[in-house]
């Protein structure tokens, strides 16, 4: 199993059909995790990469009636350094 996290940023809030649909999409074998974070309008998965691609997770949003605006990068931050 590869754990991987896709993080989307999108425009319009979700009506309540799409979170509905949003809610099945957690279902999808692979699926580990959807978060939804309606401050910074941002929705992050956590899939399994030897089941689903990211391609995969970006039409079951958008099927969900998400509106996707853009795919953020995640960016890993390591402990500084000791000089």
């Amino acid at each position: 199993m590869t754990q991987l996290d896709v993080l989307y940023r999108y425009g319009v809030p979700p009506s309540e059909n799409s979170v509905l649909a949003m809610a099945r999409v957690r279902e999808v074998y692979g699926i580990r995790h959807l978060e939804l974070n309606e401050r910074e309008k941002t929705v992050r998965i956590e899939y399994d990469a030897s089941r689903l691609t990211e391609s995969v997770i970006h039409q079951l949003l958008r099927r969900s009636g998400l509106d996707i605006v853009e795919k953020v990068a995640l960016t890993s931050t390591s402990p500084a350094q000791p000089a």
